[in-house]
């Protein structure tokens, strides 16, 4: 039976590597704008960015963001007798890496574009 490989293709894993990766990013980039929780942190990812990251993806790296102190979490209680929610809020510092971040990629595009 032969060996069978399935290769990404460069553009594949480009964006692979620029989208979930670097999932930190756009949590940051969407959390600037006011806190949420973390399923709707993904929907807006894919209807902003255009990927949707796995669930269990966009918790790990908020668990990850909220233990260096980039996001605070706060348990809300649902006026509508939903569940509470657990909602993320950009810190200082976390809005300071998202620049830095920011800043690293407009620098690589720059070196790119020559």
């Amino acid at each position: 039976m032969p060996l069978v490989i399935f290769m990404t293709s460069p553009m594949e894993r480009l964006k692979d590597k620029l989208t979930k990766e670097v999932l930190w990013i756009y949590i940051l980039d969407l959390l600037k704008e006011r806190p949420m929780y973390a399923y709707e942190l993904k929907e807006r990812i894919k209807d902003r960015f255009g990927f949707e990251p796995a669930t269990v993806s966009s918790y790990v790296v908020l668990y990850k963001l909220e233990k260096e102190g980039y996001v605070t979490a706060e348990w809300q209680e649902s006026e509508t007798g939903k569940p509470s929610r657990k909602y993320y809020k950009l810190t200082e510092k976390g809005r300071k890496l998202f620049e830095e971040g920011l800043e690293f990629l407009r620098n690589t595009i720059e070196k790119l574009e020559g």
